[in-house]
């Protein structure tokens, strides 16, 4: 997968991430569109195999976790991420390890600025005792009547900013 230190050289002040959640073996063509110019992609499981690892790859380098759907013993998924990005402390898990996950369930669990989760597939960004708490929505198949859709989480000096995409 990626390693952040080569980013963090580059961009002391500014990063882009692409956040992205249950691709399920899909990578739609908005993707490309909706995560352009982004220096790295957090994953936050249910990918469904590594051909939507190598496709998004050639958007930015890919740090993904595995998700309920994901092969256990699939080498390039971690169970969990945790990086510091310019002052940021970023989480990112799937969230079926909480059960249901909830932003309050989330928060309470996790140790983070930014929580990045799927599973739910339904996109929204909340705040709870200064975390701020993601789910990118589901960027894969169309399930449960939901617009497929991505995020970017932009950290400018240590403050996160959040953007929900919705793909076409």
């Amino acid at each position: 997968m990626a390693s952040l230190s080569g980013l963090r050289e580059r961009t002391e002040r500014r990063l882009i991430i692409g956040l992205i959640s249950d691709t399920h073996g899909l990578v739609r063509a908005s993707v490309h569109d909706a995560l352009a110019g982004v220096e790295l992609i957090l994953h936050a499981g249910d990918v469904g195999g590594d051909d939507v690892l190598d496709e998004l790859a050639m958007i930015a380098p890919i740090i993904a976790v595995r998700g309920n759907c994901d092969d256990p013993q699939d080498a390039r998924l971690k169970l969990r991420e945790v990086r510091d990005v310019n002052g940021v402390r970023i989480h990112v898990s799937h969230g079926h390890e909480l059960g249901v996950p909830t932003p309050a369930r989330l928060a309470e669990r996790y140790d983070a600025h930014v929580i990045v989760y799927g599973h739910t597939h339904r996109q929204r960004m909340d705040r709870i005792e200064g975390k701020m708490i993601v789910n990118p929505g589901a960027a894969g198949p169309r399930r449960f009547d939901l617009q497929p859709s991505v995020a970017r989480l932009t950290v400018v000096e240590g403050q996160p900013v959040v953007e929900l995409i919705e793909l076409t």
